[in-house]
Formats: structure tokens, sequence, C-alpha cells
């Protein structure tokens, strides 16, 4: 199992959870010969490296990507309230 490099800067995550899981989880924690905090980051931060990329893409029907790209190749005029939101700093 890859391990996460150490933070340069660091913050908290708080969990509950059930004595059922915590000691699961401790147990698993302990054949990985690793920490319950360790092994749970590990295990999170892979999860959420799997999560991420699954829900980046847009998935558009033909036409709807037609529409896209007829609108970026020949964008309509701004209007003016295109004009005042531009104009707020």
């Amino acid at each position: 199992m890859p391990t996460i490099a150490a933070p340069t800067q660091s913050t908290g995550i708080n969990l509950r959870s059930s004595p059922e899981a915590k000691a699961m989880i401790s147990r698993a924690a302990a054949l990985m010969g690793t920490a319950v905090s360790g092994f749970v980051l590990q295990n999170a931060d892979e999860a959420a490296r799997c999560i991420g990329p699954d829900n980046d893409n847009l998935v558009l029907s033909q036409a709807t990507f037609d529409a896209f790209i007829a609108a970026c190749e020949d964008p309509s005029e701004p209007n003016e309230a295109l004009r005042a939101l531009m104009a707020r700093r």
C-alpha cells in the first residue's frame, strides 16, 4: 500500500463510528502495521482519488455538444447584465 507524503501543514479530521467499526478498523490497521489514523487517512485518500476522476467528466448528447461548439465559435454580443457584471470589482 503506497503511503501519503508527510504534509507540510496539517489539519484535523474528527470521526465518530460504531464500536464494531472501530474494532474492525483497529484490527486492519494492526494487520497492516500502521496506526489507526494513518490507516484511515491512507484508505480515505485512495477512495477520494478514485471517486474524483469518475465525476470530473461531463457527458453531452451530440446535439448539445454541437450547440456548445456553435456558441463557442459564434458567441452572441454581451447584453447589459453581462456588461454590468463584468464592470463590478
